[in-house]
């Protein structure tokens, strides 16, 4: 466990060394209350696959041939309720689609299973899904634009936004 001290911020360097730029985020691992109601949802509903269970504390799923984009688990949160809003945590999961077709397809998938939507924006670099896990978890679905569509500034900055998605047109776009 750290210390306090290990929670204060640090100084930023004014000079950072900047991370390697093919770095990704691999897999996000998150406490359940109930292993299979959210196997439910993110295998039958979202759609990704099981790869390894253990017992009935944990199990990690993914996409395609991937070990495991998500890990879910009940180590210390089995039959426990959502963290109270205004406390800090996880604000979302983030899941990319390849392509708009797959995150219309996904939206189609949500609506047959009755799964509210939070909000829907199109932010000109992406457009994305929002909604809650069974768990209270924050979870984006989102497709990114090619990087040559983002919108920019006249000085070439990168202007990103949020608007309303029309949900009507993306699901035009599911097969």
């Amino acid at each position: 466990m750290p210390s306090n001290a290990a929670l204060h911020p640090i100084e930023p360097q004014l000079t950072p060394q900047p991370i390697h730029p093919e770095t990704r985020i691999g897999h996000v691992h998150l406490k359940v209350a109930d292993l299979d109601r959210a196997l439910a949802f993110y295998c039958g509903v979202l759609g990704f696959e099981l790869k390894q269970r253990y017992g009935q504390q944990a199990a990690f799923v993914a996409a395609g041939g991937y070990h495991h984009h998500i890990g879910l688990n009940t180590w210390e949160s089995k039959g426990g309720s959502p963290p109270p809003r205004g406390t800090t945590g996880l604000y979302h999961t983030a899941v990319l689609y390849p392509t708009r077709v797959a995150l219309a397809e996904a939206l189609k998938r949500l609506i047959e299973a009755g799964v509210p939507l939070e909000g829907a924006s199109d932010h000109g670099v992406s457009q994305a899904l929002y909604l809650r896990d069974p768990d209270g978890n924050g979870v984006e679905l989102y497709w990114d634009r090619d990087e040559a569509d983002w919108p920019r500034t006249t000085e070439g900055e990168l202007a990103m936004h949020t608007r309303p998605l029309d949900l009507d047109e993306l699901l035009r776009a599911a097969t």
